[in-house]
C-alpha cells in the first residue's frame, strides 16, 4: 500500500507540472491554432524572471528573501504574457491559417530567445533555490514523505486551471476569446475587436507558460534549454486530452503522469518513455481527436 501512494503521489505530481506546462500550449495551439514550437522558450522566460527576482529579493532584510516565490509567480506570468503579447503583435499575427510558416517561424523565434538568454545570463544554468519553508515534507505512516514542493506544485496547478476555467468561462473576456474561436466573421460583424483578441490570447497562454517556468525553478535549475525538455510532452498532453479543451488538458496530463510514473515503476526511464509513446499512439488510432472533441479554428479549418 505504501508504495502504492507512493507511485500515486509521484504520477499526480507529475501530471501537476505537464498540466501547468501544457495548459499555456492548450490556449495558443488548441483555441488560436498556432504550432507555436517557441513554448519552451516561454516557460524558460518565466523561469529566468523567478531567478531575477530571486535575486532582487536576496539582499533585502526579514523574512523578504524567503517570500521571493510568493511574488515571483505573478511576476513571471506578467512578463511572459507582455512577451507574447509583444511576439503576437509583431510575428503571430501573419501567421494565423498558415500552419507551416506559424511552425518554421516560431521554431527561428525559438533559437533567437535561446542565443539573447545566453548572451544575457550565460551559457551555464543558473540556481534557483527554494525558500526553506519548503524543505521537507508531510510524513505519513509506512515511511511515506510528500515533499512540500510538489504539494505546491498540485496546488498551483490546481488554483491555475480553475482561475483559467473562470477567465474562459466567466468574464466578458473569456466570452469575446470563445466567441472569435468558434466564428471569427460573425464575432468581427458583432464588433469585436478580432485583433486585439487574438493579442491578449496569446498573452494570456504566454503568461501561463511563464507560470510553469516559475513552478519548474522548485526542481532543477533554469538554463537556455530548459524549455526544450517539455515541448513534446506539452503537445502530447494537449492532442491526447484533446485540442480546444480545458478538461482534456487535465485528462491528458493526469493519464500521461501516471502511465509514465506506473511503467518507469516496473521497467526503467527510458523505456517509460518509450511504453508512454506506444499507448498515446495507439489511442489515437481508436480516437484520434482525443479523448474530448475538437473545437476552434484547428477544426474549423
Amino acid at each position: 500500500m505504501s508504495d502504492f501512494i507512493t507511485q500515486f503521489f509521484n504520477g499526480l505530481s507529475l501530471s501537476s507540472i505537464l498540466l501547468l506546462v501544457a495548459l499555456g500550449l492548450a490556449v495558443i495551439f488548441g483555441l488560436m491554432g498556432v504550432i507555436n514550437m517557441a513554448h519552451g522558450e516561454l516557460m524558460m522566460v518565466g523561469g529566468y524572471t523567478t531567478y531575477v527576482v530571486q535575486q532582487s529579493f536576496a539582499n533585502l532584510s526579514g523574512w523578504w528573501p524567503q517570500s521571493y516565490f510568493l511574488f515571483a509567480i505573478p511576476a513571471a506570468f506578467i512578463v511572459t504574457g507582455f512577451v507574447g503579447f509583444l511576439l503576437e503583435k509583431s510575428i503571430i499575427r501573419f501567421l494565423y491559417a498558415r500552419p507551416l510558416e506559424s511552425l518554421l517561424a516560431t521554431w527561428g523565434l525559438s533559437l533567437i530567445l535561446q542565443q539573447a538568454f545566453r548572451n544575457i545570463f550565460g551559457a551555464n544554468n543558473v540556481d534557483v533555490v527554494s525558500p526553506n519553508w519548503l524543505d521537507g515534507g508531510v510524513t505519513l505512516g509506512g515511511g511515506i514523505e510528500l515533499p512540500y514542493k510538489r504539494l505546491l506544485i498540485i496546488a498551483l496547478a490546481i488554483v491555475v486551471v480553475g482561475a483559467t476555467y473562470l477567465f474562459l468561462m466567466r468574464t466578458k473576456w473569456g466570452l469575446r476569446i470563445r466567441a472569435v474561436t468558434q466564428n471569427r466573421a460573425m464575432s468581427s460583424c458583432l464588433g469585436v475587436a478580432t485583433q486585439n483578441v487574438d493579442a491578449y490570447t496569446f498573452a494570456l497562454g504566454a503568461g501561463l507558460a511563464g507560470i510553469a517556468g516559475c513552478a519548474l525553478t522548485l526542481l532543477g535549475s533554469v538554463g537556455p534549454t530548459t524549455g526544450q525538455s517539455y515541448i513534446v510532452d506539452a503537445f502530447m498532453v494537449v492532442v491526447l486530452g484533446g485540442v480546444g479543451k480545458l478538461l482534456g488538458v487535465v485528462a491528458g496530463g493526469l493519464a500521461i503522469g501516471e502511465l509514465r510514473t506506473c511503467y518507469e515503476w516496473f521497467t526503467t526511464s527510458s523505456m517509460g518513455t518509450v511504453l508512454v509513446f506506444t499507448t498515446v499512439i495507439a489511442f489515437l488510432q481508436f480516437r484520434p481527436s482525443g479523448i474530448f472533441p475538437q473545437k476552434g479554428r484547428t477544426a474549423d479549418s
